[in-house]
């Protein structure tokens, strides 16, 4: 349990399923507190809501109260979150939710707690109810048609702001996947909506991003920065000074870096998130020295240092900056020795589960990206693998984890962003292996939500990304190892929707496919291959003309 945790006068239990079996044996709803070390808001609830005698005793007598870090639980998190955080759930004894809401004061939350007596004191179980997402029997099915991106950009340009940039008529999130969609399809609104991030939401004194402007026009930021969010960033802004050229969006991306592999270093990979504190991000920069910095959650998560490293190998072929390129391989490196069996299933933190789709995923891109930059594969391989082996239904989609334990962890879920993330890292490995098998399962995931694309919003625009590169995909294969010019200049002119092949030889990738000749570059796409070039100059011209 947390520290906060013991300051409350809750009598707060771990999640497991002794605690929904005393709420079945007393006859008692479940009170689930869904909390991140990072949100001040829970903070408050803590030092608020839960500290009143009255409101603990009354949550003591009448619930069985659960803790749960959302951060360290995932599974539990995306079951049960009511769109923020706190995320305040109420249960029946098998796990199904009667009502929630996020922050409540006390009054609202004396106020929630008669309500759902009465509804359990008259209804029972059946006041409860499985969420819309855990009844169906899986996605819709469907097909990776053209159609797919075409509705997105349409999207694009219905939700686009013009006066304020971003995609939205009110609060503003970053969106980094969408702006890299935009960045080859409707490139003013990624790049106007990256100068509005630069401009609103860059911390420019301690560094990082922070996570969302509550307004329209980017106005009173929430100060919380996340790691995995600040990774997404660092690539969204590489990629867009990789096709401008202009420094307005390689400092960003570089002041992030910095704010990564220093505040965020926890001295063998990178940390998780920083706390919101807003009274210390209203400082001027000279008080904020004498001032103590929000906390650092430093617990080592094996997605978020997936993203971390495959943001930070990006920003170094784009860049040629060193220091990025360092610690990518020592995150990656920490990560795979602690935390990857080899098996290939990953394990979420040190202590946490083991084989749950978000890391496994997201830890593949990180692997994939640093394969194309480093020309180190590190475990790819074996973490595919094991995720195709115990992540996909019959059908082949993916489900986030194993259907067991407590509440409605037993039942199923088909997670759509971390199934982008999957097939994403899937068909670069593919392209980077030469084994179709890899894009035949990264197609097979993005048709399972084939039917329901013409619903999806901007939000999403990594799923239509995806669909589009399974339509075509592109690879520059490289007959010359990791580092040298070509490869160098492969990386550079490569759009980032292109997969990048480094080795001299086709052992040495061990690509079932004929490689290149040594010191040859080719141009293939959808498996036929366009031109070839000996250096950098001849393929600058083969990349712009072929």
């Amino acid at each position: 349990m947390d520290e906060r945790a013991a300051e409350t006068n809750v009598e707060w239990r771990e999640w497991g399923r002794e605690a929904f079996e005393a709420a079945e044996r007393t006859g008692k709803p479940v009170l689930l507190a869904l909390h991140v070390p990072w949100s001040a808001e829970c903070a408050e609830m803590d030092a608020t809501t839960y500290t009143e005698p009255p409101v603990a005793a009354n949550v003591n007598d009448g619930f069985v109260p659960v803790r749960v870090d959302a951060d360290r639980r995932p599974r539990v998190r995306e079951r049960y979150t009511m769109g923020g955080f706190p995320s305040t759930v109420f249960l029946t004894p098998a796990g199904e939710v009667i009502t929630g809401a996020t922050f409540l004061g006390v009054d609202g939350f004396r106020g929630i707690l008669d309500s759902v007596r009465e509804a359990w004191d008259a209804r029972g179980a059946e006041a409860g109810s499985v969420p819309r997402g855990l009844r169906d029997a899986g996605p819709p099915g469907g097909a990776v048609t053209a159609r797919i991106e075409e509705h997105m950009v349409e999207q694009l340009l219905a939700a686009y702001d013009e006066e304020f940039g971003g995609w939205g008529t009110d609060v503003k999130f970053p969106l980094p996947r969408t702006v890299e969609f935009a960045l080859v399809r409707a490139r003013d609104q990624a790049l106007r909506t990256l100068e509005a991030l630069r401009t609103h939401l860059l911390d420019t004194y301690d560094g990082g991003f922070y996570r969302y402007a509550r307004n329209r026009n980017w106005r009173d930021a929430a100060r919380e920065k996340l790691v995995d969010e600040n990774a997404a960033l660092v690539r969204a802004f590489a990629r867009a000074y990789r096709y401008t050229g202009d420094e307005a969006y390689r400092e960003p991306a570089a002041a992030t870096v910095e704010y990564l592999t220093t505040d965020c270093w926890t001295g063998e990979a990178v940390a998780a998130s920083q706390g919101g504190d807003e009274s210390y991000y209203r400082l001027e920069p000279a008080a904020r020295e004498a001032a103590d910095p929000p906390a650092v959650d430093g617990t080592v998560f094996a997605d978020r240092n997936g993203l971390a490293v495959d943001a930070l190998c990006w920003y170094a072929a784009y860049t040629g900056d060193e220091r990025a390129r360092t610690y990518a391989r020592r995150a990656r490196e920490h990560v795979c020795e602690t935390l990857v069996e080899d098996s290939g299933a990953v394990t979420h933190f040190e202590e946490g589960a083991t084989g749950l789709l978000l890391d496994q995923a997201r830890l593949l891109q990180g692997l994939t990206g640093s394969f194309q930059v480093l020309g180190e594969p590190g475990p790819a391989r074996a973490v595919a693998d094991w995720t195709l082996a115990h992540r996909r239904d019959e059908t082949g989609a993916f489900t986030d984890g194993p259907a067991e334990g407590a509440g409605l962890l037993d039942r199923p879920l088909y997670p759509l962003d971390t199934t982008v993330d999957a097939a994403d890292a899937l068909l670069d490995l593919a392209l980077l292996t030469g084994e179709d098998r890899y894009r035949a399962a990264a197609e097979d995931a993005v048709a399972a939500f084939g039917d329901a694309a013409e619903r999806m919003g901007v939000e999403v625009a990594g799923y239509a990304a995806v669909a589009a590169r399974l339509r075509s995909p592109t690879a520059i294969e490289v007959g010359a190892p990791a580092g040298s010019a070509l490869h160098r200049a492969a990386l550079r002119l490569a759009d980032h929707e292109s997969v990048v092949v480094p080795g001299a030889d086709a052992d040495e990738r061990g690509r079932s496919r004929d490689a290149p000749a040594a010191g040859v570059a080719r141009l293939v796409r959808e498996g036929a291959v366009v031109g070839s070039a000996t250096d950098p100059p001849g393929l600058e011209e083969l990349v712009t003309n072929g």
